[in-house]
């Protein structure tokens, strides 16, 4: 939620923000039309308020004086202030509730150092490694499959699309993944958070404007309960309507949650295998600081990801999103790409987001700075979301044969090297050799 004080004062921010999100800005004269009304409605109010008291007052100052006193007009006067006092209250209310909609959907400011415009706006910001397209791979569900390691057609029938069984070694690596990260995350003085995998509408409102994202998000029938689309909105309520003492900042959480998500905006989109799902695991990355630490932070999650994607050996790049391709809740967001070499390019892994205060006026979280309280800052990182990496790992360390290298750094957690290949990989393997002999008897002709 956006400071009503920075509304009030510097509106031309607001709405210069808003344009660069592809807004128009209208939200802000019309916020700023009702708060001014709001407040004479809050002047009216304590004005009847004083007024009545200094009535009650003088009442009873004549009595004291006089107990004969003739203070008729006074009682008269008195009693038609709750009338007045009831309409101007209930008009305030009405004008309070349409003010704070607004300010609600109102987006956070976007941050000087973001490319403005929509997403070609993008920029790429350092690569790492070099992804090398292997055109002759299996694709990870074909190969998975093959190994008898997942199983889409069977959930289908069960769950509708974009559900799927996990089977065999595919489980166990998708165990030694988030082992791996909670190990790499407790190592850097990271706090382990497993937190509730449902929330009602207020927790969820207090981290995100419900607007758009009630569409992505499933919701219990009959409850006030939502399943959570990521950590960060759990972690974030677990400080709503508090104040965290100045010591104790900056706190640095790392949370593991499945995460439910309808996917109602990507129909036709990744829809093979488990790169784009309804369920699936992550660790989150969310820090509360103080504003001056804010961006320190920012850099410091987003190492603790660079670091991960050196360890797993994934050819990465880290982009800048543009003002228009953003969320609404960030001030600024760096996306982190992997290479999927059998699809030929990058693909998102995660995000870092810096939310500012955004979050902290929504949910009221504050510190306590010598006896002053102030808005805490928020920020969140993917560290991994597991199912994706998985298929980013199927596709980079798949080998010829059919078989599957496990990155070194969750061989420990594997208890082996590779995962062996399966009957349909070797016949892959077999065709794919046939296929290569003809392309260079071929060759040979030609010359």
């Amino acid at each position: 939620m956006i400071d009503v004080k920075l509304i009030r004062e510097s509106p031309e921010v607001i709405k210069t923000s808003l344009k660069s999100r592809g807004g128009d800005g209208k939200e802000v004269d019309e916020f700023l039309k009702l708060d001014k009304r709001w407040r004479e409605l809050k002047y009216d109010v304590d004005s009847l308020r004083s007024k009545r008291n200094k009535l009650s007052a003088q009442v009873n100052e004549e009595k004291k004086k006089n107990k004969n006193a003739d203070v008729t007009g006074l009682i008269k006067e008195s009693k038609e202030i709750p009338s007045q006092l009831e309409s101007k209250e209930n008009e305030m209310k009405d004008i309070e509730e349409k003010r704070n909609l607004i300010l609600e959907e109102i987006p956070n400011i976007v941050d000087k150092s973001v490319p403005i415009g929509d997403a070609s706006k993008n920029r790429v910001m350092e690569t790492h490694g070099k992804g090398v397209q292997n055109k002759n791979g299996i694709g990870h569900e074909e190969l998975l499959i093959s190994l008898d390691m997942l199983e889409m057609d069977k959930a289908s029938k069960v769950a509708g699309a974009r559900f799927y069984y996990l089977k065999k070694d595919i489980v166990k690596l998708n165990i030694a993944i988030i082992q791996f990260a909670l190990d790499f995350l407790e190592k850097k003085g990271f706090t382990l958070v497993q937190p509730p995998f449902m929330l009602r509408k207020d927790a969820l409102k207090a981290a995100i404007p419900l607007g758009a994202f009630e569409e992505m998000i499933y919701k219990i029938e009959g409850e006030d309960l939502y399943l959570i689309g990521t950590a960060e909105h759990a972690l974030n309520a677990l400080y709503t309507n508090e104040v965290i003492a100045s010591k104790d900042l900056p706190l640095r959480l790392a949370g593991f949650s499945p995460c439910f998500r309808k996917e109602a905006g990507s129909h036709g989109k990744d829809t093979k295998g488990i790169f784009r799902i309804h369920q699936f695991e992550k660790i989150e990355q969310f820090v509360f600081c103080k504003p001056e630490d804010s961006w320190k932070e920012f850099e410091n999650i987003l190492n603790n990801s660079r670091e991960i994607l050196k360890l797993l050996g994934i050819p990465f790049r880290f982009v800048v999103l543009a003002s228009g391709d953003m969320g609404r809740v960030p001030s600024k967001t760096i996306d982190f790409e992997g290479y999927f070499p059998i699809q030929g390019e990058y693909k998102e892994l995660g995000s870092c987001s810096n939310c500012t205060d955004f979050q902290a006026r929504r949910g009221n979280i504050r510190y306590d700075e010598k006896g002053e309280f102030k808005f805490v800052n928020t920020l969140n990182n993917t560290a991994i979301a597991t199912e994706r990496m998985i298929v980013c790992l199927v596709e980079n360390y798949q080998k010829k044969d059919g078989s599957i290298e496990i990155p070194k750094v969750l061989q420990k957690y594997m208890g082996r090297k590779v995962i062996k290949a399966g009957l349909l990989s070797l016949e892959k393997k077999v065709s794919r050799e046939i296929k290569e002999t003809k392309i260079e008897r071929k060759e040979v002709k030609k010359k």
